[in-house]
């Protein structure tokens, strides 16, 4: 059972690795605090993604309201920043509402992140970002890189060694990722909330996770996943499906390999994912943990 101070209002954060069970969870807590669910999910935030997102089935949906699920469209250039000032604003109305509780949930530690303290640290790399702008520098060279640069943060354009190719990755991965100049992180004070802040985090023995993601990845194709990853394949290079469930099964529609072996991609590249979670997490002390 969760406490929180005399008449302070308390966000109450559940997290964990892909799979693990944070919507049943969530549904729970909502009922528990008669609470809305402000999903912190960095993929089910797109209507275009439905299946190989695991949004919440129409009961669930219907069974508590639900903020940052299938409200944005994959051709919004959405990023952490623009989470990180819509969740408070809607944190600050739903509180003033009378919510002395409110359920967040979701496992995007990045996310989390700029809604506890604000994106004021240079965030961890965003190793899909990275590779991407890596494939562009080693194709394009440096200087189309650097002209985004120029666009998005000219203090930095004008600052950095812009000879050093791997500095301009990082500087517009950083922009790209959080809506921020890169230069901007220099010199913002951390953030304070106005609300208490407790997280629990779930977990499950790892060979018990990893079932639960290869078998509701077979769930997902039964769902009518491939049907759903063939209405986006125009779009496959929209940053928002750079992602795992859809890049491995691209290729299986344009023949580069059979569906069993995409099937297997997902499954595996689902449980690294997780595994990526789990390290980020775990250099929270803050979280309380829950095996279930």
């Amino acid at each position: 059972m969760t406490t929180k101070k005399k008449g302070k209002n308390r966000l109450l954060i559940l997290l964990g690795p892909t799979a693990v069970g944070k919507t049943e969870l969530s549904l729970e807590y909502a009922r528990r605090y008669d609470s809305p669910i402000i999903s912190c999910d960095s993929r089910q935030l797109y209507r275009e993604m439905r299946i190989g997102t695991a949004v919440p089935s129409e009961e669930q949906l219907a069974a508590a309201r639900h903020y940052f699920i299938r409200d944005h469209s994959i051709f919004d250039h959405y990023t952490a920043g623009k989470y990180e000032l819509e969740a408070l604003a809607l944190l600050e109305k739903l509180f003033t509402e009378g919510h002395e509780t409110l359920v967040m949930a979701g496992g995007s530690g990045f996310y989390i992140d700029a809604v506890c303290q604000g994106l004021d640290d240079f965030p961890e790399a965003d190793q899909e970002l990275r590779a991407e702008l890596t494939r562009r520098l080693e194709e394009e060279g440096v200087e189309s890189l650097r002209l985004q640069l120029k666009s998005l943060d000219p203090e930095s354009y004008e600052s950095i060694d812009l000879a050093n190719g791997q500095r301009v990755v990082r500087a517009l991965e950083v922009c790209l990722m959080t809506g921020r100049p890169f230069s901007s992180f220099k010199t913002s004070p951390k953030k304070e909330r106005p609300f208490e802040i407790e997280k629990i985090g779930f977990t499950r023995p790892r060979d018990v996770l990893y079932r639960r993601i290869d078998q509701r990845v077979l769930q997902m194709v039964d769902e009518g996943l491939m049907e759903e990853v063939r209405s986006l394949l125009p779009y496959k290079d929209e940053v928002a499906l750079r992602t795992v469930g859809y890049q491995e099964l691209f290729p299986v529609l344009e023949g580069e390999y059979p569906l069993e072996r995409g099937i297997e991609l997902v499954q595996r590249n689902t449980r690294h994912y997780a595994k990526r979670q789990l390290s980020w997490f775990g250099r929270d002390a803050s979280i309380r943990w829950i095996t279930l």
